[in-house]
């Protein structure tokens, strides 16, 4: 097995957005004109989560409202108790929504649904700058 290591940054705003990252997953992967293998997409921080999902305007408020309910914002923290940073929240928001993704590729083909996208949500208080590792396994 070959394994492919490329990475990128996203420059977000913080607070929940939203960035579709798939352009720059199939320009990686396209680059190599592979037939087959598995990419692994990954995002380093404890704040910030990738995921599928269709990239629609109306997902992109219906996301962050429903994860209103499960982690609100303005609710305590006991790590905002120890850090006092603020952003207890989205430490809880990235823990559910999880920090990575695989996707195949078969026929040189990245096996996404008509309506799916992989997305980057930065849930910290802050703009940040975040790198993504795509790694290819051959």
């Amino acid at each position: 097995m070959t394994i492919i290591n490329d990475n990128f940054t996203v420059h977000t705003k913080g607070n929940t957005d939203i960035i579709d990252i798939t352009p720059q997953i199939r320009n990686i992967v396209y680059n190599y004109s592979l037939e087959s293998a598995v990419v692994y997409v990954y995002a380093q921080g404890s704040t910030v989560s990738i995921t599928n999902m269709e990239f629609e305007p109306g997902l992109l408020v219906d996301l962050p409202e429903a994860l209103e309910k499960i982690a609100p914002i303005n609710k305590e923290y006991h790590h905002d108790e120890m850090w006092h940073d603020g952003n207890g929240y989205s430490h809880v928001r990235a823990s559910i929504v999880g920090n990575s993704t695989y996707i195949p590729l078969i026929d040189g083909v990245l096996q996404l649904g008509q309506w799916q996208q992989v997305i980057l949500i930065d849930f910290d208080n802050k703009a940040r700058a975040r790198k993504i590792t795509v790694q290819i396994l051959y």
